[in-house]
């Protein structure tokens, strides 16, 4: 076992291991993803460990087995404050047999939530959100809307939903400030529904998580790493500012300082004109 707090840290809703979890990796990929994915929560999965309890590789073949299986979407390296407001850190080891994407490892890691919606919720959005429209008709006739209606604007009233908003706040949307006389309640309902559509709502956060390349360590935003690597740990160059932009800033900052000394010369020769008058 890691240290309290280090060590692995497996993520959630992964599917039932089977026979094939790890078919789609090579041998050697495999052999240590399935070693890993029966490890307990929190035991060492760190490079120089698993060589020691993996007989046939070698340090060298695990780091580039976990790199492999970084790139494959199956862990995630991080480093955390322990407790809210801690000040020592922790680097953890995220496992998922079920291969992720980087979409998903970023939500998961930046929010602490995964972004699968659930099922049930979303059955139960799609009648909420119809039902919300029909409200508004009920509320004031002027917003009357047909069946047909209320089902070509759903999709924009489970938006409404899915971003916090109650069917209280929907209806009262549609219905707040009419004019006297609503000639097409569906196009006045389709105009409100866009131009006062809350704001999206900011996932949980998990303060002062960073994610680590899973080679070198070095760390970084999850979209700075695709697969869980570092830009060098892929393969590529790190981009270098355009000469073009240097010699700009460059002669930016020589014309500021002519005009600065230009600016000082001026000053100093009319103080020294007064001081002789």
């Amino acid at each position: 076992m890691a240290r309290p707090g280090y060590g692995k840290r497996s993520a959630p809703d992964q599917e039932p291991r089977n026979k094939d979890t790890f078919a789609h990796l090579a041998t050697r990929e495999a052999y240590i993803a399935t070693y890993i994915d029966r490890l307990a929560e929190g035991a060492a999965m760190d490079v120089k460990t698993l060589a020691r309890d993996l007989p046939p590789f070698g340090q060298q073949a695990v780091r580039t087995a976990l790199q492999k299986l970084s790139e494959a979407g199956h862990l995630r390296r991080v480093r955390e404050p322990v407790g809210e407001g801690g000040t020592q850190w922790v680097f953890r080891t995220y496992f998922s047999r079920t291969p992720r994407d980087d979409a998903w490892w970023k939500h998961f890691l930046t929010g602490g939530v995964t972004p699968q919606p659930e099922p049930e919720a979303e059955r139960q959005q799609k009648p909420a959100a119809y039902e919300a429209l029909a409200a508004a008709g009920r509320k004031d006739a002027r917003m009357a809307l047909s069946a047909a209606e209320c089902e070509a604007l759903t999709p924009l009233a489970e938006e409404w939903l899915a971003r916090g908003a109650s069917a209280t706040e929907l209806v009262s949307a549609l219905t707040a400030g009419l004019p006297p006389v609503v000639h097409s309640p569906a196009a006045l309902a389709g105009k409100r529904l866009t131009t006062k559509m809350p704001p999206e709502r900011a996932p949980a956060s998990t303060p002062g998580r960073v994610m680590e390349c899973t080679h070198c360590g070095r760390p970084g935003r999850p979209e700075a790493l695709p697969g869980g690597l570092c830009r060098p740990c892929h393969g590529e160059r790190e981009p270098e500012s355009h000469p073009d932009a240097a010699a700009a800033v460059h002669a930016r900052t020589d014309a500021l300082r002519a005009a600065s000394r230009a600016g000082r010369d001026q000053y100093l020769s009319r103080a020294g004109s007064t001081a002789r008058r």
